[in-house]
């Protein structure tokens, strides 16, 4: 999608401050002249982009994760994500999270299109995979891990979402994606 031609592509960064620097993102303001002309500040968080896998079972059951996340110290159904490495490409991260956190491998990865969370004030691109041909592997969870492998028919998924009792964003565009790929196919 591009801009409308009334407007310039993007904005003009004047300056940029860097306040915090994470393991995993940084904190920057930016002084800036957006494409209407307006010179504003804004304050958004950087992040290196990331990877998410729906995995499939041939029977169309997906592999889940009900995953403890302290920010909101709750457990929440997911499907497997994280963060790209320096240089690593983001099939690469997608094989490497489906395997670390489910302990599966997949024989094919589809790339599903990519998704921006949080785009107000957050410039992550997740990458979108569906993953089939899974065969188990195993596990191997981050200290800060606290994941355990769950499974749902794709149908019971996307009525756990209707339902509220999947809240996890990128899950529910996820397996929506899945869905209408899956559709597409047959």
């Amino acid at each position: 999608m591009s801009a409308p031609n009334s407007f310039p592509k993007t904005a003009k960064v004047h300056n940029t401050k860097e306040l915090y620097r994470g393991k995993i993102f940084s904190f920057v303001t930016e002084d800036v002249t957006l494409p209407n002309d307006s010179r504003t500040e804004l304050a958004f968080i950087r992040h290196s982009g990331s990877a998410a896998v729906v995995p499939l079972l041939d029977d169309k059951t997906v592999i889940m994760e009900l995953q403890y996340r302290y920010a909101v110290r709750d457990y929440l159904f997911e499907i497997p994500a994280g963060t790209m490495a320096t240089g690593e490409s983001a099939l690469a991260c997608a094989k490497r999270e489906l395997q670390e956190e489910t302990g599966y491998m997949a024989d094919e990865f589809i790339e599903l299109g990519n998704v921006h969370i949080l785009p107000a004030y957050y410039d992550e691109k997740i990458h979108v995979y569906l993953a089939r041909g899974l065969t188990p592997s195993e596990q191997n969870l981050d200290r800060d891990e606290i994941i355990k492998v769950v499974t749902h028919p794709l149908d019971q998924a996307l009525e756990m979402i209707n339902a509220g009792r999947i809240t996890d964003a990128l899950t529910v565009v996820s397996l929506q994606r899945a869905w209408f790929y899956l559709k597409q196919e047959t």
